[in-house]
């Protein structure tokens, strides 16, 4: 694999540090801004909504350019919003870089997808998202608790500038190695005519299917730690244990699956959703038990990466053919349509049943879901119909 798709995880891992970190920063910023908590989770939600914005808007707006220049100037605004952030003493400043920063990932992850069939080859697309996706993994086990003990011990404007220190180096690489040549979003005709993709059946299934897993995958992960105080009755010292065995079985997943994606993406797709349906069921019934939440937590976390990031192949290599600048965006949208519906459902669910279970039942749901979603297109898929077959 070309040393340029690390470069391209590395950038991944900065940014994902930064859209999960202030998860443990919001009451040490809430405090030296002089805001509510409610105020400053709007650092949070808002840069969610900034990621699935951006990436269709920051896509058009370098359609026109070189993936080298493209990525650069993404990562270089990702950069300097961090640096405003660090130093700002002003709410709404630091709410206005979290968004900034936000479209900038978004326009970075987009182009990077998209730029994968001319960087990796066509046939290597979903081992190098694998890697770049890792980064995201990365973040969750090593990148977020190092943010929050900087944040602890130094204050939480360190860990904006870490997150700068660490996208330097990645810019210099993005620069040096994304040849002009290889991977240029200025290729093809007009992009108008590239939404067009969404009219293909096979783009509109993946893009539902990669949606709907990431809605089940972070409906779970976003209360995992009230799941484990309150449906299992765990100490709170326990919430770090079970994050980090989710995030180590989230990378292991994303690794695996990316050795065997390019040639087994529908066996992998149709048996990590009846995978992903029996491990949320099985786990939302025995969540009073810790053992059993802690080993699931390792392999809800590895099967939903899986699938996950197999999807997100799948949309760029089906939509690229059609809209070879958007389908990274597609992709992008996928994955934080997903990160945004599933807390919200899960959210709904516990205040309906008042109980953090419901989550886990959320999950299942959605599981469900991918999975007659995943059925349907294969059976389209294997049996075309009298017109396609001629």
């Amino acid at each position: 694999m070309p040393i340029v798709i690390f470069v391209l995880g590395l950038a991944v891992f900065a940014q994902g540090t930064s859209e999960f970190m202030l998860s443990g920063l919001i009451e040490p910023v809430a405090a030296d801004v002089g805001v509510s908590l409610g105020s400053a989770g709007l650092l949070t939600s808002l840069f969610a909504v900034g990621m699935i914005i951006g990436a269709p808007l920051t896509a058009m707006a370098a359609g026109r350019w070189p993936a080298r220049h493209a990525l650069t100037a993404c990562l270089s605004l990702f950069i300097a919003a961090h640096i405003v952030g660090a130093l700002t003493t002003t709410f709404a400043v630091l709410l206005a870089t979290r968004v900034v920063a936000a479209i900038a990932n978004a326009g970075y992850l987009a182009v990077a997808l998209a730029a994968l069939p001319a960087l990796a080859g066509p046939k290597r697309v979903g081992r190098a998202t694998s890697i770049i996706l890792s980064g995201v993994t990365l973040a969750c086990i090593a990148g977020v608790p190092a943010g929050a003990l900087l944040g602890q011990g130094f204050g939480w404007r360190s860990a904006f500038w870490a997150v700068v220190i660490v996208s330097v180096p990645a810019l210099m690489g993005t620069w040096s190695l994304v040849r002009t040549e290889s991977g240029s979003t200025a290729e093809g005709g007009s992009l108008r005519n590239e939404w067009r993709a969404l009219g293909l059946p096979r783009v509109r299934s993946m893009l539902l299917l990669g949606s709907v897993v990431n809605a089940a995958t972070f409906a779970t992960f976003t209360y995992l730690a009230v799941i484990t105080t309150g449906a299992s009755g765990a100490a709170p010292g326990w919430v770090p244990i079970v994050l980090a065995l989710f995030g180590f079985g989230s990378f292991l997943g994303v690794t695996l699956a990316g050795r065997y994606a390019d040639r087994y993406a529908p066996i992998i797709l149709t048996a990590g959703s009846v995978a992903l349906l029996i491990i949320w069921t099985v786990t939302a019934l025995l969540a009073g038990h810790l053992p059993v939440l802690l080993a699931m937590a390792a392999v809800g976390g590895a099967a939903s990466f899986a699938v996950g990031s197999t999807v997100i192949g799948r949309i760029v290599g089906t939509a690229a053919p059609t809209a070879p600048r958007l389908s990274g965006a597609f992709a992008t949208m996928a994955l934080n349509s997903g990160a945004a519906l599933g807390p919200a459902l899960a959210g709904a669910a516990i205040s309906t049943t008042e109980s953090t279970a419901a989550a886990l039942w959320t999950s299942a749901t959605l599981a469900a879901t991918a999975l007659v979603i995943t059925t349907v297109t294969t059976r389209t898929t294997n049996h075309p119909t009298p017109t396609s077959a001629r």
